[in-house]
């Protein structure tokens, strides 16, 4: 069956300006082009639509989505089956959030007490399953099933009050992580006193400290464009920065 441009952008729930857009950068051309001038849709055009919604909903750029899709290695069935476990998990989360939510509810109206614990349990959950979305085979390639799990297990066991510690730690490495830029030597005083505080908020998650993993993680972060792009926010160039004052930092402790 085919498709003009409008019927395929009601089917899909899109708009046609979409559709052009999509057209224009090359991510999804028409079959054809009829005698009127109209953009046609086939089977195949619609397969490959589909693929472009799941990774847009999952949060994948554009280009990588190209990549993706047009890529020799490309497996449309293995592809389907990993969409399928992360909207799964993804389900798992609004799970555990809506639970939560009833919970709180529930206390509120004098049902049921909730410790602190509970009120914090579904947030943490769903931090976790995010940072296993979107990092979780990376980190398991470089440190390993079992120090992943360990420091998932370390963050559920954390209370309200380390977790908004772990919070200001996070927020003082980056302010002092951007004066130490400034000063612009990873060996000086400041430098160092964000390698320290690095120290401390990764121990935090780790529940232990090893110096070859923490100068291979601050590598991670410069190697890796969506964290060098988190450090390098407000400044470009504090990954690097913090790469090198780690590595000095590591190589004095």
């Amino acid at each position: 069956m085919e498709y003009t441009i409008k019927k395929l952008g009601s089917l899909a729930g899109i708009s046609t300006r979409t559709l052009r857009y999509y057209d224009e950068i090359g991510i999804l051309k028409p079959a054809r082009i009829n005698s009127s001038g109209y953009r046609i849709y086939g089977e195949k055009e619609i397969d490959i639509l589909q693929q472009i919604l799941f990774y847009r909903e999952l949060g994948v750029n554009l280009e990588d989505i190209n990549k993706i899709i047009t890529s020799p290695d490309f497996d449309e069935a293995a592809t389907l089956k990993q969409h399928y476990n992360e909207l799964l998990a993804r389900r798992q989360q609004l799970d555990a959030l809506i639970h939560n939510v009833e919970k709180t509810i529930f206390s509120k109206e004098g049902r049921i007490k909730m410790s602190d614990k509970e009120k914090f349990d579904g947030f943490k959950k769903k931090l976790v399953e995010d940072n296993e979305n979107n990092y979780g085979k990376e980190i398991r390639e470089k440190y390993g099933e079992e120090a992943v799990k360990k420091s998932n297990e370390q963050f559920m066991n954390m209370t309200q009050e380390q977790y908004d510690e772990l919070q200001e730690l996070g927020n003082e490495i980056l302010e002092t992580l951007k004066e130490a830029y400034k000063d612009g030597n990873p060996a000086g005083e400041l430098g160092q006193k964000a390698a320290e505080l690095h120290r401390k908020w990764i121990t935090s998650w780790w529940g232990s400290y090893n110096a070859e993993a923490h100068a291979n993680l601050t590598q991670m972060y410069v190697d890796d464009e969506r964290f060098r792009a988190y450090y390098d926010k407000e400044q470009p160039g504090c990954a690097e920065f913090l790469r090198d004052a780690v590595k000095i930092y590591t190589e004095k402790n």
